[in-house]
Parts: structure tokens; sequence; C-alpha cells
């Protein structure tokens, strides 16, 4: 059922994120609080000292291997999305919704090569009436082939994908991994959106920067709140590798899930406008 803007008001309000005077309310994209609210629902206690956090998000469906998901029913899609803002698909018919699959990975570092891997990939798409979060988490290093594997499953041949930033840096990443395991690379040949260059033409200069969480403060209205950023992603993932605290990286799970719920909220917004 579509949620009218005063409905979508209330959520907001009850999940204490605020939104900007003057922005339009995010009709499509979810707060940091009610993804954390969400991923607090599934989560499973591993083993460790009484003492120590340890406590993940999902279920593990691997050795080593995590899955989160996480269904945004208030978030329903339209039937086919145009695509004239972007210029490599000017051209190009609406494209069903259920098509669009949204990704981002978190990784170990933020230079890219062979040496930095991804320890977890989200992704999203429109199924079943509402957005459709996954996210899937290594908690070892010997996991990210069955991450790889998993992520591959969930990867159509006609899926179109969503990014910020990907074509230059998720997508090649996710490719070397793929070589280096000696697994066909399941993104190669689909058409991909990538919103962070209409992003750039429609809003540079008018913003600070076009960092995905300036978008969402400004055209969105999404405020992040108690919001782990991207660059300490890293160290929150190997202190729990190490056996510490797993507090940081639950912030990183809500963090790649809101930027998820963000790339879909941009992707619709771009489309009406185009």
């Amino acid at each position: 059922m579509n949620a009218s803007i005063e409905q979508l008001r209330r959520l907001r309000a009850q999940a204490g994120v605020a939104t900007l005077p003057g922005a339009t309310p995010p009709a499509a994209a979810a707060s940091p609080s009610m993804l954390r609210s969400l991923l607090q629902r599934h989560r499973r206690i591993d083993g460790g000292p009484p003492d120590r956090d340890r406590a993940l998000p999902g279920v593990e469906v691997a050795e080593g291997l995590r899955c989160l998901e996480t269904r945004l029913d208030w978030l329903p899609a339209p039937t086919a999305i145009a695509t004239g803002f972007d210029r490599h698909h000017a051209d190009s018919a609406p494209i069903a919704a259920q098509r669009m699959l949204a990704f981002d990975t978190e990784t170990t570092g933020l230079a890219g090569g062979s040496g930095t891997r991804a320890f977890m990939i989200g992704a999203a798409d429109w199924h079943g009436g509402g957005l459709r979060i996954r996210q899937l988490l290594i908690t070892t290093m010997a996991a990210e082939a069955a991450m790889l594997d998993r992520f591959a499953q969930w990867c159509g041949e006609h899926d179109v994908l969503v990014s910020y930033n990907g074509k230059c840096y998720d997508a090649p990443l996710l490719a070397a991994r793929y070589r280096l395991a000696r697994r066909a690379n399941p993104l190669a040949g689909l058409m991909h959106l990538d919103l962070l260059h209409p992003a750039r033409r429609r809003w540079r200069g008018i913003y600070e920067n076009c960092r995905l969480a300036t978008i969402e403060r400004q055209v969105l209205g999404v405020l992040r709140e108690d919001d782990l950023p991207g660059s300490e992603a890293p160290a929150a993932w190997l202190a729990y590798l190490r056996g510490g605290s797993a507090a940081n990286l639950r912030r990183v799970c809500t963090h790649n899930a809101t930027d998820l719920s963000s790339l879909m909220a941009l992707l619709l917004r771009l489309a009406a406008a185009a």
C-alpha cells in the first residue's frame, strides 16, 4: 500500500529523524534509525566471552558468512522507471522497477587494487511489494568465496545495476575478486546506472559536494544519526576479526543499508525529473 506523505512524516517523527525545512519528504528513503531497528530484530549472538559484545545481525548461511535481510514495505516501486537522466541510456525505454538491483560494498580499503577485498556486499531490489535489502557479511577471510557465490545468485542476466560511484570503484573491485577466485563475474555485461554522474550534473555547485550523504540531506531530507563514516568501516571489521566488540561493525551494517535505501530513493527522484 502506498504510504501518504503525512504517514511517512509520522514514521520519520517516530524514528527521531528530522526532515530539513523546505526539503521534500523522502518517500523512498528509510531513515537510519528505522533500518537500525529492523536489523536489530534479526540479531543472533555468536560465541565469545560473556563480557564482550559479539552480537551481529542476520543468520549464518555458510561458515563465516552471515546474511541480513530487511524489508521496507512502505517503499513501493513504480511500474517502470525512466532512465532519461543517464546520458548513456537517455534513449532507452522505461525499465521495469523489478529489474533494478542497487549494490554497494564495504571494503578493507579505499584505494582499490588486488589487495583490497569486500567484506560486505549489500543489494536492494523491489520484491514482494516493497524494497528488499539483503547484505552479505564475512566474519572470516576464508568465507569470501562463499560470499561471492551467494551474491552471484542474486544477480540476474536481465538486471539493471544501480550504484553511486560503482562504475569506478565497487564494480571493478568485485570484478577483481571474482577473477582472483576464478569465478565468472555476474556483473559483467549488465546495464549499469551510476547515479553519481547525473547527481553531479544536477547539483554540482549548488551544495558543498555531491557525496551521497550530502545528497541525502539536501535532496531527500535524510539526516544520518550515529553514522559510522565509510573510512572507519575497515577498522570496525578488522577489530571484530581480532576478537573485539561488534558494536562498530553493526554500525557498518546500518550505514550500508542506509546507502542502499537512499540509492533507490535517489533513483526515483532522478527518474521523476527526467
